[in-house]
């Protein structure tokens, strides 16, 4: 999964990037940077206390911070910035709720400006997929005309302002077919209200107004402040957080909301080598959870042995755990649960 990362120049998208992913790239520079987030879970460092191991592996996120959108009008710099979008899978927008000595952020205008753009990019794919659809329902075929209905439908609602995702009666099958067409205002968003250290809590509350209305998830955070804590050592860290009244880094909120809008869920492995933390989407059976691990697991899957890591918890060992009755057998059907501490048996 990727998350990209995009805002108004000056926002402190890149500032986040280097807080997320500890990469130090340069500010208002027009250049696309990827990296890799680290996703904290508490949960790995209590299964690594009851299961001898040799590493402990965190789930990560893929980060592309996206160059600002473009102002003034240079048509072919937008189209490479919604090129860019169109390619991540979900998208963190940075609203600006500090000032930073040029004017006094205005959240609710900067969120408009970035998503009209984005609505009319989309507008433009959807008028372009009627023209052609209106053709082909000529033909009187009723999978053309059912498609050229949609494709009316969804001209209307952008053409009214609002993103594809805001739409919450879209059928299954219109759904499918919406999603045929890289629309990117129907991508899954998370907004990140990016305030000061001594911020004024109303303009961040305007971001998660808005992401409320819109059926999403506002993470206010200092990217600044942020920065700084991701170049301390783990000790110096946790008692600048003490210090600050926070009880983690930022990316521990802004991974738990990117996992609800993307619909993912977390199992683990647990053995002598490693305790890793995987992410899979939401009702991912056994099977395609193996091939989040290698695609050989998945060709020649047998049985998942499953446990849930509040038994761990309790148990505090994986024999108690068989001793107790709790360890399952689960087949290539078995719909994964958030949680679950999995053994793959496979034969390739």
């Amino acid at each position: 999964m990727e998350v990209g990362i995009v805002g108004l120049p000056g926002v402190g998208k890149s500032t986040l990037f280097q807080a997320l992913t500890g990469q130090v790239v340069e500010a208002f520079a027009e250049k696309t940077n990827v990296g890799m987030a680290n996703v904290p879970d508490p949960r790995l460092g209590r299964i690594a206390e009851y299961v001898t191991t040799r590493k402990v592996i965190p789930a990560t996120l893929k980060l592309v911070d996206i160059p600002g959108v473009p102002v003034g009008g240079d048509t072919k710099k937008l189209n490479r910035f919604l090129e860019q979008i169109r390619q991540v899978d979900a998208i963190c927008h940075v609203v600006r709720c500090f000032d930073p000595g040029t004017g006094a952020p205005a959240p609710a205008s900067d969120i408009e400006k970035m998503e009209t753009e984005l609505v009319l990019a989309d507008l433009v794919v959807a008028e372009s997929a009627r023209e052609k659809a209106t053709r082909n329902a000529r033909s009187g075929e009723r999978e053309a005309k059912e498609r050229l209905a949609l494709l009316e439908k969804l001209v209307t609602h952008l053409e009214e302002g609002k993103a594809v995702a805001t739409e919450t009666e879209w059928t299954d099958a219109e759904a499918a077919l919406i999603r045929s067409y890289g629309l990117i205002t129907a991508k899954p968003i998370v907004y990140v209200a990016n305030v000061a250290e001594e911020a004024d809590p109303a303009v961040a509350d305007a971001v998660s107004k808005h992401a409320d209305a819109v059926g999403s998830v506002a993470v206010p955070l200092c990217a600044r402040l942020e920065a700084e804590l991701a170049e301390l050592d783990e000790a110096d860290r946790g008692e600048m957080l003490e210090s600050l009244g926070l009880a983690e880094p930022a990316i521990g909120p802004l991974a738990r909301a990117a996992h609800r809008v993307l619909g993912l869920t977390t199992f683990y492995t647990a053995g002598d080598k490693e305790v890793r933390a995987w992410t899979i989407p939401l009702g991912a059976v056994a099977p395609e959870a193996a091939g989040a691990i290698h695609s050989d697991i998945q060709r020649g899957f047998i049985r998942a042995e499953c446990y849930g890591v509040d038994d761990l918890f309790e148990l505090h060992s994986e024999k108690a755990i068989r001793e107790a009755g709790r360890l399952r057998s689960e087949g290539k059907h078995y719909e994964m649960q958030e949680g679950d501490v999995v053994h793959f048996l496979f034969n390739v």
